[in-house]
């Protein structure tokens, strides 16, 4: 009950007040906001970003990799977890796609064709729509652009990319969203020297191919990663990329993480998780891309399609609570700022995945990604108040409640308690930890686990008075004012 903490009716002249029933609608996002990935070398199993050693033992950058079987979409905890996000997005892509046969036969090869470094058979493809079905998620993907996918001129050949389509539509399901490539601006897997002009050519042909072949279908893009304020000489930059494929996309997207992790050389201090700069890199990234949007794509809603705290399989506190302060933050952050879905990298591979990739347990951000759908609705206030140096607060109406407002205060200190103010009577739901690296939550001072039977534990909230609500340090709260009078949310 400490980490809870204490309420009472008296106000006091430092906190921070808010009056629900006022606040201002400022936009609503995708019903399927919070969304995930599963990447492509999950599904045809291969070798993918290693596991860290014990705890105190080094971590050795030349060898970063190991091989994990196929990822089993059957697996009936897997769809109970997934299906509680939904509705929801899956993106099945990654650095892998870029190079993937697709064996639309029977029996698919033992090796890639020449020009690829995988193959997707038609039962692992099949795989992934049964669970998209089954968990009420729409597919985004993207396409193999390796030279095996190219003709002799090295031009990029949509044959790949209608198999895949025609299979999908056999099986009755369907893409909703489709990248060209993923992160062009790495353009790993392409042909060697594969630059903004090669570019600029593949994407004409591929917009082509999918307005005729599926209209239906979105084209998400570019899908950049790395760019900075102040590029480099060297390198493909999202804006050679635009400025040469011209305009064209039905949605934006890009990629974002805070860092790379030690398998890629990261030396991050998870001492500055919680630091604003830190957290704030969500919002230094999203300018510069709106920045480019606005120039290039004008008016095109904006998708995050894979992000986490850091690439190349996330910093070894990912898994922990302390992550989810980044992962909450985000969310909010990128919402009251217009971004229509955010796609978490992974689902359940590697650490920095909401679900263990053995056992498909649940980490301290998949129970964050739950109260969040379950209480965070599409239509988002605003607060009026700014991110300040401990407390960051954002609010929605809530998802189902008429005439509720939730409100999610996070306390970034790790020893100062913050304050709220609230005139109405709420119902709070508090994350806590007794130790920020840990993998084990708290929720009102219980532990958050499955339960007998792989059933949901007991999402309980804690009645709370109307007055002064202390928020203790390092934890996050979720606050549901029921009778908020708000007109935004009747």
């Amino acid at each position: 009950m400490l980490l809870i903490a204490a309420t009472s009716g008296v106000a006091h002249a430092d906190e921070t007040s808010i009056a629900a029933a006022t606040l201002k609608a400022i936009g609503k996002i995708d019903p399927r906001f919070q969304s995930y990935n599963i990447e492509m070398v999950e599904v045809t199993g291969g070798r993918f970003w290693k596991p860290y050693p014990r705890a105190g033992r080094s971590f050795d950058q030349r060898d970063r990799y190991s091989f994990r079987p196929p990822i089993d979409l059957s697996n009936a905890r897997l769809r109970k977890l997934a299906a509680a996000l939904s509705p929801a997005y899956m993106r099945i892509s990654g650095t892998w796609a870029n190079a993937t046969f697709f064996a639309d036969t029977e029996s698919a090869p033992s090796k890639p064709p020449a020009g690829f470094n995988s193959v997707l058979t038609r039962a692992q493809w099949g795989g992934v729509v049964d669970f998209a079905r089954a968990v009420d998620a729409e597919i985004v993907t993207s396409l193999a652009v390796s030279p095996g996918s190219r003709n002799g001129n090295g031009t990029w050949r949509p044959d790949q990319a209608q198999r895949l389509l025609d299979f999908t539509r056999s099986l009755g399901g369907r893409l909703s969203a489709v990248e060209f490539m993923n992160e062009p601006t790495l353009a790993a897997g392409a042909p060697p020297g594969y630059d903004a002009t090669a570019y600029g050519r593949d994407i004409k042909i591929f917009r082509e191919w999918i307005r005729h072949s599926a209209p239906e279908t979105l084209i998400a893009g570019p899908g950049s990663v790395g760019d900075t304020a102040s590029p480099s000489d060297s390198g493909i930059t999202t804006r050679d990329l635009l400025a040469a494929s011209g305009p064209g996309v039905d949605r934006f997207s890009y990629h974002h993480y805070n860092t790379i992790s030690p398998r890629c050389g990261g030396r991050d201090d998870p001492a500055q998780a919680l630091s604003e700069q830190w957290l704030g890199r969500t919002d230094s990234t999203l300018a510069i891309y709106r920045d480019l949007r606005d120039t290039f794509e004008p008016g095109r809603q904006i998708w995050l399609t894979e992000t986490a705290d850091a690439a190349c399989g996330g910093n070894r506190w990912d898994k922990t609570f302390l992550d989810t302060f980044r992962y909450l933050d985000q969310l909010g952050r990128l919402a009251k700022a217009g971004v229509q879905v955010v796609m978490h990298n992974t689902l359940a591979a590697s650490d920095y995945g909401l679900l263990d990739e053995t056992t498909f347990r649940p980490r301290p951000n998949y129970w964050a990604a739950l109260l969040w759908h379950r209480l965070m609705g599409p239509t988002v206030l605003e607060t009026g108040l700014a991110i300040v140096p401990g407390l960051h607060v954002y609010a929605h109406c809530h998802p189902e409640l008429n005439d509720a407002v939730t409100l999610l205060a996070i306390n970034t200190s790790r020893d100062a308690s913050r304050s709220l103010a609230l005139p109405l009577p709420s119902e709070r739901y508090t994350l806590s930890s007794a130790r920020l690296q840990s993998a084990g939550v708290q929720l009102n001072g219980s532990p958050l686990a499955l339960v007998a039977g792989d059933r949901m534990p007991d999402i309980a909230s804690l009645p709370t008075a109307a007055g002064t609500i202390r928020l203790a340090p390092a934890t996050i709260t979720f606050l549901v004012i029921p009778g908020a009078a708000n007109p935004a949310c009747l």
